[in-house]
């Protein structure tokens, strides 16, 4: 570590020594704590994030802690960058879609850059994109740059102990989502498949022996491997599809938990994607350890198996909410990307029928 750098980090300070470990092994190069990140990384939070890094002339930013502080550490970026204190600083920033494919917001290169320490398996430190929740129209966006990506990523199976099981196998779930969309995207290519199966078994395997033995310390590496490997898509520029959509506007819109999307939509979205991606699916069941079942039924077999919530009801998403997803997630770069077409939001709301 550079002597004079400070460092910003930030986590759930209040219930672990962990943050502590951090200040008191580097003394005076500590610059401060910002532990105000809330679910769906906020407008609000990542302002304030910046505020406090900006009066602290802080150097480099240290995410410790899940996919939302992740996300907020990048925004903070280039929020210092462009001394953006303020939530509508960041309007016009936010990737929009176009019939040319998604267009990233004029950022420029950030002078300050992170670390990144994960203690859940969201995967989101992997890729240079970042997804912060307009609260003001209750609606999740997108924000890009390559410089968004950690200098560093740190995996410490031993940190991953403080995540509530829960989190822990459902943002596993989450992860998996990035290599099940990869091996299925309309511009994959075998060298992501083969890191994204390879990676989805090794969740698949890891997620169920942790949820066994949550001591299991080789288990939870295996998972963290996982998520990295998963991530390879994502960092090969491989489109994402509805799964995507939907889980971002699942979360802005209705606040369901962003490890919760994939356990409630990925079934239904393989079911509805399987007449375009036949072969695909055949190698995602048997990475599912299920090659004679479908691989949305192995999937959703998964799910049960962890105790995770299967249906869009069981999270609190009613059918009288499905146009408006409908109408949002036609917003979202993802769905023009989806490997069978979607049209408008009536076959969203085909979708979220088969999840309800």
């Amino acid at each position: 570590m550079v002597k004079d750098c400070s460092r910003l980090a930030s986590m759930t300070n209040t219930t672990t020594d962990e943050i502590e470990k951090i200040r008191n092994e580097l003394g005076d190069r500590y610059a401060g704590t910002f532990d105000e990140v809330p679910q769906h990384t906020t407008r609000t939070s990542a302002v304030a994030g910046a505020a406090r890094a900006l009066d602290l002339k802080a150097d480099l930013v240290v995410a410790v802690g899940g996919g939302s502080v992740v996300d907020a550490a990048k925004i903070i970026l280039m929020c210092i960058e462009h001394q953006i204190t303020e939530e509508s600083g960041l309007d016009g920033f936010e990737v929009v879609s176009t019939p040319q494919g998604p267009r990233p917001g004029p950022f420029r290169n950030p002078k300050v850059r992170m670390i990144a320490v994960p203690s859940t398996l969201s995967g989101g430190e992997y890729n240079a994109g970042t997804l912060v929740t307009d609260t003001r129209r209750k609606l999740k966006q997108i924000f890009h740059h390559p410089l968004m990506m950690p200098r560093s990523i740190i995996l410490d199976p031993e940190l991953t102990r403080h995540t509530p099981e829960r989190l822990w196998l459902g943002s596993g779930t989450r992860s998996m989502d990035h290599g099940i969309e990869a091996v299925c995207s309309v511009n994959g290519n075998p060298l992501v498949e083969s890191a994204c199966l390879g990676g989805l078994r090794y969740l698949y395997d890891g997620l169920l022996k942790s949820k066994d033995n949550p001591d299991d310390l080789e288990a939870r590496q295996l998972c963290q491997f996982g998520s990295w490997m998963s991530a390879f898509g994502l960092q090969s520029r491989v489109l994402m599809g509805a799964s995507h959509a939907i889980g971002h506007v699942l979360g802005g819109t209705c606040e369901v938990p962003h490890y919760l999307c994939t356990a409630v939509m990925m079934p239904s979205v393989l079911r509805y994607n399987e007449p375009a991606t036949v072969n695909a699916q055949k190698k995602l069941a048997e990475a599912f350890r299920s090659p004679e079942s479908s691989a949305s039924e192995a999937f959703a077999a998964f799910i049960r198996r962890l105790g995770l919530p299967g249906r869009l009801a069981d999270v609190g998403v009613s059918e009288d909410k499905f146009n408006l997803i409908g109408e949002n997630a036609m917003l979202s770069v993802f769905t023009r990307s989806n490997p069978r077409p979607i049209k408008g939001p009536h076959d969203i709301v085909e979708i979220l029928k088969l999840a309800a």
